[in-house]
């Protein structure tokens, strides 16, 4: 710190000319910190005074205003002038973020690191984000494309460091003085991430709690103890390469943070959800070693301690929390931020226009500009004009005037002569054509532009395309194709540089005309005729050339510029820069457009000017070769841009006989962009000793609109120091001029760009709306009248008058003038004297909740951050997308090959913490892309459009990427509240004042409807002598296994099931009296080998087929209770094998039935490692049967027993087993058999797992009771072959036939492209009248839409597809029959049903959710919508849940415990007010019942039954009910590469798992697309993003996502997710 101190001008030149080397040395990284700190001290040794004072320094007058000393850590920091060395560019500079010119096309500087983000940082260190990091696969850490580790690509663009590749470590002059601070702040950032690892090494330190406290401590501990703190706990390094920050927390700190999760250590149980009543020891997944969290509950290290960490961070708001209040039914508006009471307003009076000097009219100025190239190319032939260089810096070759001259006339010759025919040439005067030249080849495209002058036909030059797909390339086509362009002017080296086809053709670019190729060197043109001259006239209205322009969506534009304007502009330019003729100016621009152009190739062949013409290669090799050049031709004048005096300043050291003291005058090309002037700045410090004088430098301000805007005056009188401005950021957001602000961080420090031009007139105009003149203290766009500025867009008639037509006008409406203005596109104000200050461009600015941003400043910003050996210099992209009706801002850099995840991680969170606290403004996405990915410009800039297009489509394959929606999206609706409790009468008057209907609705009512059938069967069976004769109480009933005796009595030879295999064959069919004799046998085992008593429950183990029908029927007939169980899967037994088990042991089976093979299997070694296999119960095989039959067949005594048990796992993972009674199954049998028509003639297809639900019904036990034939198909076949079901359906005729959601889908993916295949096979499905889904779930519309879609040519008819629902209290409640109305479907406002409001919208209104009916209400069932809460009956407008009324309702839970509370609950629920006295099973489903306009059978109108989803899986967000389904689908919907998706939430995070198809390196391209399409269609905000591999989402037997499962597996660790990524 002494070093600091020292008297700065005692200090001789040299040594502080060595100094500022150093400096540079080290902001270019060129020299570590260490050596840099070596090599001050030893330069400094001898100048150290022993007693530090300090003394003043008198730089330069506006040093101290902005320069206030700050305490940090206790420790005195003052950043004030006098510490520093005085390279320091001018001071009131250095307090601010800097950069060289932007990004498109400017460069930013090294020396930008400055003292505002230093301290912004520091101020973070109090309210410090604790960030979790994302985790990624290894195989992502690793990446695989050489390419990646190839520095960005310089070779075509002028604008990259090139061979300058210096890392910016920034200037250390503010944080020597303390070390302390940035210890601590690199600390706080470190310390944060204390979990985070990549996925696949986890090394965590026991205490790690201190991460999940670390941010409430930062909140509690005073800041001044940590320095002491800090020294001695710097971190250690742990396996994974990670900081573990083991902190002193003061001892009243323990308190845990406020819980947000509820899992607190006496609720330790709840973790995980337990089936069984011991806590399970912890496994250890894979390598996710246990931790605690602060609560002392154990998690799984990675993932959860990240997600604590991030709910940590989200408790503390960092805005203000919305107002929240309950927002009547629709009313979902969106927050609409209130502007700040204290925000600064403009307050000077309105502006005046600025009028320029004169134009001075001198008389020997030609009359136009090949007036003046004929003037000069006869009467000094051999002064040179042009000098081109090669890489080395050698004279390549001199182009005088009079060959200039000589071959310009022969171009225009050859263009008008020599192509086409005489009669029809190809190019007439004013025809455009295009001008390609590479950039080192200045002296043909002179010759070729002066050609096309003297011949009268306009150029538009353009770059040269690199490939076919070039970024824009495309664009810059479409310019050509409206400009009309049908020849291209090129050089001989050029034309032999493009891509060729193997024919040696040009191939046509994409996007571009048709062109012909026309190589304008001299030998391949001939000579014009002795006789030929150019017709040289006056300059006039007609177009000189057209200089493209890329707008900021990356569409190209042509602006014209007419000849009288070219020559006023050479003429204004020669007056404004004093240009005499002979001069000698250094050009080091790009000479086809823009400043470059108007300097170097027109306004100096008006002055007979020598242009030195430095290209873009040579500036890579050696970047200080235009000072050379300078020095060696006493150069008068130079054009450079900052990137151009950044890089001298880098290489100048070797250099020893440098002098610049014949520059009169140095023209900065880019000086409008606000961060040239810490460039130009630091240029004069190096270079005022070497000759250059201050008022030498000459920024100025132009635009391909308006040419020249303003330009600093070369003056003699070197006591007037340039104009500055230091403005408030804050100010600025409001488009407000505030100078030199409170709030010293967040400053911008702007040089003047000069005056006016000469002959024009200037303004500010307001940004937006109407072009009102800004007021003296606004910022707005500057606006120019004079004769030289473009005229128009070529061909775009609406936008020229936009933009070339402008009227401004006063306060009181009038305009200020006859004449029009043109709009520049520059964003300043003219300051005082005239001088014109430039903020900003039109084309950077993002508006964010009203306030404007520059995205250039927020680049500086970045660029800032220390360290900057992560990202390249001059590769970051700023842009915003609009999202949820914001702009969001994002920033896309690319990131060096060599850096780590850890230390990339660290670089984006402090960038994130700079922007907020000097712009106060939110990033929504940071990302870091490999090196080289980026699109280029073909000057080697960053594409912007191009990238955001890439960004938005989501192929940008970013390494590594930040979402902050959290802090920055302020304007999601406000969370909803739940309305006090109103009372029952309420309720029912207010339904009956809005004339809404109580929502109930029923089936057909089964007492009325006789059954011939049943009747016969009851009459069979009281005469048969083997059953004993039916008791009072079965009149009305029958038992199953009666029914199955009367059926082989009557119709033994009756075929009831057909089994079809995979090549559609009989595999096994049963007839009546099979089945009888076959369930006899069954029932004698069990009794003899099984020794089971009546009531014993049975486990039936078997694949779909017709065992398992025997074997049930078995059971019934010994009077056991069956339970079907789906078998292991053989290849699979690890995990299918204990769901066996378990279900065996939770259904208390005493015995197990199951073929032979499974048997074995049961036995084998693969089970015993799975399963304890020595605790099974019996085991019987059924395919060795004993042959006698039982002496007598069991009849239940009351038809209210047990007929079997239906176990299942529901989607919300948890395994539940219900009762079917005898009285419940055949009530079951009898409403299906009447709904769909069912009598022995018919037959019914069906492919559904028989194992639970109505897939078993329909499987095992409805042809028993109707007496129909089932043709049984597994859906395991259809893997096999997917046709299967369709073609057995069309072969047997089939009208009636149930599948399942996996079978439909199978069939829709793999048979998609085989209908007409299938056509030839002769599959025809005409006469299918019902096609029913059977599930329990919503139906899912797009799916059986795609199904009817697609076989609609192959005879099916929509309206067959119809889905039925089920679930577990009442096995089915709707199901589309026969007869009765089509199914409809309805669109409902998804907004409303958040709020649990039904709310009908029009298909395709915004927010419309289609829902489609779930089949048609079973006879005997009654439905009732409850509030689940509150349950009492609700209006037909309101969400809420099913309930259900029948008599085959199951009769409750088989638990282990017998939880009755859950029981009693579920089954025999009332209402709590109407119909009090009704008993009703609640099916745990949202829906809601809608009367439709339909009629049913018995002439009623048709009641529709709509499911909306589970209780259970709804998720409550801000106070809203959200299906996951609904994000779902919008998630799959937002990228090609999602094929599935499924949500769930954690604490109060939304987590969304995503399925890729694709390659890992699209991983994260996901996750800006996830979190932009939830918050656009959901208004939510995504916490966490985790991209997992195909077939990751465990989905059921029946196609359900099974998203509890996937949950736990998320919190176990268990999912090896290729990436996971934390909003912030």
């Amino acid at each position: 710190m002494a070093d600091r101190s020292l008297d700065t001008m005692s200090i001789p030149l040299e040594v502080r000319a060595r100094l500022a080397e150093l400096e540079l040395e080290l902001s270019e990284g060129d020299i570590t910190q260490k050596g840099y700190e070596k090599k001050r001290s030893k330069l400094l040794g001898a100048y150290l005074p022993q007693p530090p004072e300090r003394s003043r320094l008198s730089h330069h007058p506006r040093t101290h205003k902005n320069c206030r000393p700050g305490k940090m850590n206790g420790v005195e920091q003052s950043l004030s002038q006098e510490r520093r060395t005085p390279v320091t560019p001018s001071s009131s500079a250095r307090y601010h973020r800097r950069r060289s010119s932007g990004s498109r096309d400017e460069r930013y500087r090294s020396d930008v690191h400055t003292e505002a983000v230093q301290a912004a940082l520091a101020k973070h260190k109090e309210r410090k984000m604790a960030v979790p990091m994302p985790s990624k696969r290894r195989s992502l850490v690793v990446q695989t494309s050489m390419d990646a580790y190839t520095p960005p690509d310089t070779s075509s663009g002028s604008e990259d460091e090139g061979s300058v590749q210096g890392d910016s470590q920034g200037t250390p002059t503010s944080s020597q003085g303390s070390i302390n601070m940035e210890h601590w702040i690199s600390r706080a950032i470190h310390g944060s991430t204390t979990s985070s690892t990549t996925s696949s090494s986890s090394a965590h330190s026991g205490g790690s709690s201190a991460a999940n406290r670390l941010a409430d401590v930062m909140a509690q501990t005073h800041i001044d103890t940590v320095p002491q703190l800090e020294c001695e706990s710097r971190g250690m390094e742990l396996g994974g390469g990670l900081f573990i920050v083991r902190e002193r927390i003061p001892e009243e700190n323990h308190s845990a943070p406020p819980d947000v999760t509820t899992y607190t250590s006496e609720h330790t149980m709840q973790v995980e959800r337990q089936q069984g009543s011991t806590p399970r020891a912890a496994p250890k997944y894979g390598n996710a070693e246990l931790m605690e969290t602060g609560d002392g509950v154990p998690v799984s290290s990675r993932v959860s301690a990240k997600i604590q960490q991030l709910v940590n961070t989200l408790k503390r708001p960092k805005r203000p929390p919305l107002r929240e209040f309950f927002v009547d039914d629709f009313e979902e508006l969106l927050e609409v931020q209130q502007p700040d009471p204290n925000q600064p307003k403009p307050e000077g009076a309105q502006m005046l226009p600025m009028r320029g000097e004169q134009l001075g009219v001198v008389t020997n100025w030609p009359p136009s500009l090949e007036a003046a190239l004929q003037r000069w190319g006869t009467i000094s032939p051999k002064a040179p004009c042009l000098t081109t260089m090669d890489t080395n810096g050698k004279p390549l070759y001199i182009l005088t005037y009079g060959k200039l001259w000589t071959r310009s006339m022969k171009v225009a010759y050859n263009i008008l002569h020599k192509l086409g025919t005489k009669q029809e040439p190809m190019v007439r005067p004013g025809d455009r054509v295009a001008l390609v030249f590479p950039n080192n080849d200045p002296a043909a495209f002179m010759v070729a532009f002066y050609g096309c002058l003297l011949a009268e036909v306009v150029p538009v030059p353009i770059e040269v395309p690199l490939t076919r797909k070039d970024a824009g390339s495309q664009q810059i086509g479409f310019l050509l194709g409206s400009c009309g362009v049908t020849v291209a002017l090129t050089s001989d080296a050029c034309h032999k540089g493009l891509p060729k086809s193997p024919t040696g053709e040009i191939p046509q670019f994409k996007g571009w005309p048709k062109l012909l190729w026309f190589v304008t060197e001299s030998k391949h043109l001939s000579k014009p005729p002795r006789d030929w001259f150019p017709h040289i006239k006056d300059a006039n209205n007609d177009t000189a050339y057209i200089e493209y322009k890329t707008c900021k969506d990356g569409s190209v534009l042509g602006v014209t510029v007419t000849r009288i304007a070219l020559l006023t502009h050479c003429q204004a330019l020669t007056q404004a820069c004093g240009y005499t003729e002979a001069e000698t100016i250094v050009n080091v621009l790009d000479f086809k457009k823009d400043v470059g152009l108007w300097h170097g190739i027109l306004t100096s062949v008006m002055n007979m000017m020598h242009v030195i013409s430095i290209p873009y290669s040579l500036m890579k090799v050696n970047p200080i070769s235009w000072i050379q050049k300078v020095c060696q031709y006493k150069a008068k004048v130079a054009c450079v841009k900052s990137r151009d005096m950044h890089w001298a300043l880098v290489a100048h050291r070797d250099q020893r006989d440098i002098n610049l003291s014949s520059l009169r005058m140095l023209i900065v090309a880019d000086g409008a962009n606000p961060w040239s002037i810490s460039s130009c700045d630091a240029f004069l410090n190096v270079f005022q000793s070497k000759g250059l004088r201050q008022e030498v430098i000459c920024p100025c301000a132009s635009s391909p609109e308006a040419l020249t805007v303003a330009i600093r005056r070369p003056t003699d009188d070197s006591n007037q120091p340039p104009g500055r401005g230091v403005l408030s950021m804050h100010g600025l957001t409001y488009g407000v001029i505030r100078v030199d602000s409170e709030e010293k961080l967040s400053v911008l420090t702007v040089q003047d760009v000069g005056l006016v031009m000469p002959g024009a007139i200037i303004c500010s105009v307001k940004p937006d709306g109407v072009p009102q003149l800004c007021r003296t203290d606004e910022i707005g766009e500057i606006c120019v009248c004079s004769i030289a500025t473009g005229t128009s867009y070529y061909g775009l008639s609406g936008m020229t008058k936009n933009t070339f037509e402008v009227f401004p006008m006063t306060c009181s409406g009038a305009p200020i003038s006859e004449y029009p203005f043109v709009r520049t596109g520059l964003l300043g104000f003219v300051g005082p004297g005239g001088l014109v200050f430039v903020v900003g461009k039109m084309d950077g600015l993002m508006v964010v909740s009203g306030r404007r941003h520059n995205a250039d400043d927020i680049v500086a910003t970045a660029l800032a951050v220390e360290p900057m050996k992560f990202v390249y210099r001059g590769r970051i992209a700023v842009f915003s997308v609009n999202v949820l009706h914001d702009e969001r801002i994002v920033i896309i850099a690319e990131q060096r090959p060599d850096s780590t995840e850890e230390d990339s991680f660290q670089w984006m969170s402090r960038v994130l913490q700079a922007i907020d606290s000097i712009h106060q403004v939110g990033v929504y996405c940071l990302a870091l892309v490999p090196a080289n990915t980026l699109p280029k410009t073909p000057l080697g800039g960053i594409h912007l459009s191009e990238t955001k297009q890439l960004f938005l489509e989501g192929s940008l394959h970013p390494c590594n990427v930040l979402m902050c929606p959290h802090t920055c999206v302020v304007n999601l609706p406000k969370p909803r509240q739940k309305q006090p409790e109103i009372g029952p009468a309420s309720v029912m008057v207010g339904n009956l004042v809005s004339g809404k209907r109580i929502a109930q609705a029923s089936g057909r009512d089964l007492g009325q409807i006789e059954d011939n059938d049943q009747a016969r069967k009851r009459l069979v069976s009281s005469s048969t002598t083997t059953i004993a004769s039916p008791s009072s109480a079965c009149l009305m009933f029958l038992f199953l296994s009666e029914v199955l005796q009367w059926r082989a009595q009557t119709t033994p030879d009756h075929v009831l099931f057909t089994l079809l295999n995979s090549r559609g064959t009989i595999a096994n069919s049963l007839t009546c009296v099979q089945l009888h004799k076959r369930a006899e046998k069954i029932a004698v085992m069990l009794m003899e080998r099984g020794h089971l008593q009546d009531g014993d429950h049975v486990a039936l183990v078997y694949p779909p087929g017709i065992d398992l029908i025997a074997a049930f029927y078995g059971c019934l007939y010994a009077g056991c209770v069956p339970i079907t169980v789906r078998p292991p899967h053989p290849q699979n037994i690890a995990t299918t094998l204990p769901t066996v088990k378990m279900i065996v042991e939770v259904s208390r089976s005493a015995c197990i039935m199951t073929t032979q093979l499974i048997c074995k299997l049961l036995r084998s070694r693969e089970a015993a490692a799975a399963v304890d296999i020595r605790t099974w119960p019996t085991v019987l095989d059924t395919d060795d049967l004993p042959k006698k039959r039982p002496s007598l067949i069991y009849k239940p005594s009351n038809p209210d027993t047990l007929a079997y048990l239906d176990f299942s796992v529901s989607t919300t993972g948890m395994l539940a087993g219900v009762k079917m009674s005898h009285a419940a199954t055949s009530a079951f049998c009898r409403s299906i058999k009447l709904q769909c028509e069912l009598y022995p003639s018919r037959e019914v297809a069906i492919c559904l797992d028989p194992y639970c639900g109505l897939g078993f019904v329909l499987w095992c036990l409805c042809s028993v009771y109707s007496g129909h034939q089932s043709i049984l198909i597994p859906p395991a076949e259809l893997e096999t072959s997917p046709a299967l079901w369709l073609l057995a359906v069309s072969q047997y005729k089939v009208r009636d036939t149930f599948c399942s959601y996996s079978v439909m889908e199978l069939c829709t993916k793999g048979l998609g492209s085989q209908t007409e295949s299938l056509k030839g096979r002769g599959l025809d499905l005409s006469r299918v009248r019902t096609c029913v889904v059977v599930a329990e779930e919503r139906p899912r519309i797009a799916l059986t839409q795609s199904f009817s879609k697609l076989f609609k040519d192959l005879g099916l008819h929509p309206r067959a597809v119809s889905t039925s629902f089920g679930c577990r209290v009442n096995l089915a409640i709707c199901l589309q029959g026969t007869s009765g109305p089509d199914p409809t479907t309805v669109y409902v406002d998804m907004r409303a049903l958040r709020h649990d409001r039904v709310r009908l919208v029009e298909r395709g209104s915004p927010h419309s959710l289609p829902l489609m009916e779930s089949g048609k209400i079973l006879p005997g069932v009654r439905i009732i919508i409850a509030n689940p809460e509150t349950k009492g009956p609700l209006g037909d407008s309101h969400l809420g849940e099913i309930w259900v009324h029948s008599a085959h309702n199951a009769s409750g839970y088989f638990t282990i415990y017998g939880d009755e509370s859950l029981q009693s609950d579920h089954f025999n629920s009332r209402l709590s007010f109407g119909d009090t006295q009704t008993i009703w099973a609640r099916t745990g489903y949202l829906g809601f019942l809608r009367r439709t306009e339909l009629t049913d059978a018995s002439g009623e109108r048709h009641d529709a039954l709509y499911v909306v989803g589970a209780l259970d899986e709804a998720m409550e967000l801000r106070g809203m009910r959200y299906h996951p389904i609904d994000i779902e689908t919008s998630v799959i919907r937002s990228h090609k590469s999602i094929t599935e998706c499924a949500v769930f939430t954690w604490t109060n995070l939304l987590v969304v798992v995503v399925e890729l198809d694709g390659s890992e390196q699209e991983a994260l391209d996901l996750v800006p697309l996830v979190t932009n399409v939830v918050l656009e269609e959901h208004y939510l905000i995504v916490g966490v993003v985790v991209v997992v591999d195909i077939g990751v989402i465990p989905i059921n037997s029946r196609g359900e996502k099974q998203r509890m499962h996937l949950r736990d597996g998320f919190l176990a660790d268990q999912l090896d997710p290729i990436y996971v990524a934390y909003n912030m």
